[in-house]
């Protein structure tokens, strides 16, 4: 993670002082598990750049944390991204800069505005491009997007969310990077430490002189608060966010950096999907409609004694099965021993509960590893997996559900790619950071027959959520029942 300022023209050399750093110096700091190097490659009156690096320790990244003992927290990209964590790394070598307070002979160029570049990344971003290019623009900046190329010999994404920023304009040292400090968290939706109303004073002193006038302030505020007690209380002392909040790659902060690698589990988080509305009026969950989908499918179903719940995470699924008449056993199979800890916290909870038919029982286990405890149960499901799987390995995984384990019915679902238009993503875009792939409902039928066919099961698929005419459903659901007769 890197930040690059260069200043071009007359008095350029000033820059140097308005740092606080000798050009012919290296800043070489460690402090708490993190290097941080700041260098000059350029220092002359006309020219000046410096390279700003922070190097941390990856172990420290997640010791100590309540996700410490969690391998999947370790499969992340916080050590690698341009993020909150990089802001406060280089926040101490850049105190004199941000507080506009050089020595006397330099306090006169603090409100000077320099001929600059910045140069920063990579940033894992779920905004689109337009947004990035939008928060930036409307400062005066000429800003560059690039995406590096990938070495990949399959198609992992076919775009990728990490970005390689570039600003070029004209502005002061301190207003650059106060700017920076605010919305390179924004970029990032991610926040490394609790946030509370101290963060309504960061963003008072950093978005002086120029977030009031901001067309995306809404957005920038939103996205640097999170929680809606702290965007009232700012809005009680700023008044109301005209803008609407951007639903496009819209998660909660704790959703951020949680990168599963090759254990892959359904995600409990809220995505750009999160809210959808029903034939009513009254705004309901995605997450929660694809639930009752299940639920009201698995209750219909004649055998449904013996479920398994592939993916289960935090146990939402499993717990709302455990009510249904009939089932007997729920094995709540998740990779993830944090998600595992707070399933058995969910399902502890509904032990005296009335109406309780089975409790779930956690379960580690993954789509990845032949178990033989998941062969031949009545139902089971896959709520918002498969997508999280490069579609490469699909196949595999597939054939060892639909021959080997042979459930009585199985359920997937997944996401409507089409559906991302409503939502005004941009068209290669994913509705969640760890998504491999999202399929048309065409690409999605096909790969379905595909695998009813090899294993010998019927299929049908239906919509889930509000239908919207040439796109279709947010959440597509494939029910496929094993046939009477196998193959020879």
């Amino acid at each position: 993670m890197h930040l690059i300022l260069k200043a071009s023209g007359v008095n350029a050399g000033v820059v140097s002082h308005l740092l606080a750093k000798n050009p012919n110096n290296v800043y070489d700091r460690t402090d708490k598990g993190v290097r941080v190097r700041m260098v000059y490659t350029k220092a002359s009156e006309e020219e000046t750049e410096v390279l700003i690096h922070a190097e941390p320790d990856p172990v420290d990244l997640v010791r100590g944390t309540p996700d410490g003992y969690d391998i999947t927290q370790y499969i992340n990209d916080r050590e690698f991204v341009t993020s909150s964590l990089f802001c406060s790394y280089i926040r101490n070598a850049l105190g004199t800069a941000l507080n506009g307070k050089p020595k006397e002979d330099y306090v006169q160029w603090v409100d000077h505005a320099f001929e600059l570049e910045l140069k920063f990344g990579p940033v894992a971003s779920d905004l689109p491009d337009r947004v990035v290019e939008e928060l930036f623009s409307c400062l005066g900046y000429d800003i560059t997007v690039e995406r590096g190329e990938s070495a990949y010999s399959f198609d992992l994404k076919n775009r990728s969310t990490v970005r390689h920023i570039t600003l070029r304009g004209k502005q002061t040292v301190q207003q650059a990077l106060r700017q920076l400090f605010l919305l390179i968290p924004v970029l990032d939706n991610y926040k490394h430490y609790f946030i509370s109303e101290d963060e309504i004073d960061k963003i008072n002193r950093y978005g002086e002189g120029w977030l009031d006038v901001h067309p995306l302030k809404g957005l920038i505020v939103r996205r640097t608060l999170h929680f809606a007690e702290l965007i009232r209380t700012y809005e009680r002392q700023h008044g109301a966010l005209d803008d609407q909040p951007l639903r496009v790659g819209q998660q909660r902060g704790e959703a951020q950096g949680d990168q599963k690698g090759t254990l892959k589990s359904k995600s409990d988080q809220a995505t750009t999907e999160e809210v959808t509305v029903d034939s009513s009026e009254t705004p309901v969950r995605l997450n929660d409609l694809r639930y009752r989908a299940i639920t009201d499918i698995v209750a219909s179903l004649p055998e449904k004694r013996r479920i398994v719940d592939m993916g289960a995470g935090e146990g939402k699924l499993s717990a709302r099965l455990a009510y249904i008449l009939g089932v007997e056993s729920i094995l709540a199979v998740e990779p993830s021993g944090q998600s595992r800890l707070r399933a058995m916290e969910r399902f502890a909870k509904m032990q005296d509960r009335a109406g309780v038919q089975a409790m779930p029982e956690p379960m580690l286990g993954s789509l990845f590893y032949f178990d033989e405890q998941l062969q031949h149960q009545d139902v089971m499901i896959l709520c918002e997996v498969i997508e999280h799987i490069e579609a490469y390995r699909l196949n595999g995984i597939m054939e060892t559900i639909l021959k080997e384990y042979r459930p009585q019915v199985l359920l997937v679902t997944t996401p409507n790619k089409e559906y991302n238009e409503v939502y005004a993503m941009e068209q290669e875009q994913f509705r969640h950071h760890d998504h491999r792939f999202e399929w048309t409902r065409e690409e999605f039928n096909g790969r379905c027959a595909e695998w009813a066919e090899k294993g010998n099961y019927d299929y049908e698929i239906r919509g889930i959520g509000e239908e919207k005419e040439g796109y279709g459903q947010p959440t597509q659901l494939a029910m496929f029942t094993r046939g009477t007769e196998e193959h020879v």
